[in-house]
């Protein structure tokens, strides 16, 4: 079992970048794969990337793709999402989750933290 604990959102202008991170306790973080999930006002919540517990399989949503990268450190138990050219509509409150598999996927994910609020303005 893992408890993410996301870190690094703030408010940003649109252009800009930030780098959101993802501390999990629990000693079989590496056997997980791990995602980033956001949810704006006013709509679900929805898939941004994963990256299975190997670091070498990453996936994203369409709409991030090319422009945020995923990436984890298994010796600190964390897992990071570097966010470039931000948007306004990338503007929600973004969560870390875990999940027991080893391919990339963006459902069926049991631990998930509190999140952390990104606001790009324009």
């Amino acid at each position: 079992q893992v408890q993410p604990v996301e870190s690094g959102g703030g408010l940003v202008q649109a252009g800009g970048s930030l780098r959101l991170s993802c501390a999990a306790s629990g000693r079989s973080f590496s056997r997980y794969a791990m995602g980033w999930f956001r949810q704006a006002p006013g709509k679900e919540r929805e898939f941004v990337a994963a990256i299975i517990w190997t670091g070498g399989n990453t996936c994203y949503a369409d709409s991030v793709k090319g422009r945020f990268t995923i990436s984890r450190d298994n010796a600190k138990n964390t897992v990071y999402l570097q966010m470039n050219s931000l948007k306004p509509e990338d503007t929600a409150i973004y969560y870390c989750a875990a999940t027991q598999a080893n391919y990339c996927r963006d459902y069926n994910y049991a631990y998930w933290g509190q999140g952390t609020q990104v606001t790009v303005f324009s």
